[in-house]
């Protein structure tokens, strides 16, 4: 839920407000990303020393924990609200360096399209003459199968011994032939 400047303001001390006027709409524009990261780091450190001071308020309501230090101004209600000013400045923040970075991320595109762009104009245009040229032609692709060397007296070896087989075969049971 939005909260309105002027009740915003009304619950930070001098220091906060200067912090968070910074985060509102024409200033927040005009800073650099330097600037906003350094801002959104420091009200993270404020966001976080008011959650802590407004959960340690609640356990000191609830009676689970000691009081700090001799006073401590508002309630955890005060805190909480505080907390959410922070928060919401912390929002504002990363939405302009979401919008940065987008511009940014925009720019470097459009930068790179048009080198690529230049690129295939000055390929598109120059082209370099061809003249017929002698090459070596297809190179052959070794095969992966393993090569078998035999000796040439081994060559038709098992041939001839079925041969033979058969014919002792054929010369018993008198078929010859």
């Amino acid at each position: 839920m939005s909260v309105p400047c002027k009740s915003e303001l009304s619950l930070l001390n001098h220091d906060e407000r200067e912090v968070i006027l910074n985060t509102h709409h024409p200033l927040v524009g005009e800073m650099e990303r330097d600037g906003l990261e350094r801002l959104r780091d420091r009200l993270r450190d404020l966001r976080d020393k008011e959650r802590t001071l407004s959960r340690h308020r609640r356990r000191e309501t609830k009676g689970t924990a000691e009081p700090r230090g001799k006073s401590f101004s508002g309630t955890a209600e005060h805190a909480s609200r505080r907390q959410s000013v922070f928060a919401a400045a912390i929002k504002r923040i990363k939405n302009e360096l979401r919008r940065i970075r987008k511009f940014e991320a925009r720019r470097e595109l459009g930068e790179a399209a048009r080198r690529a762009l230049a690129l295939r104009r000055a390929r598109q245009f120059a082209r370099p003459q061809t003249s017929p040229t002698s090459h070596d032609g297809m190179r052959s692709i070794p095969s992966r199968r393993r090569t078998y060397k035999i000796p040439p007296e081994k060559i038709g070896r098992v041939s001839q011994a079925n041969k033979r087989a058969q014919a002792r075969r054929d010369s018993k049971s008198g078929r010859g032939g």
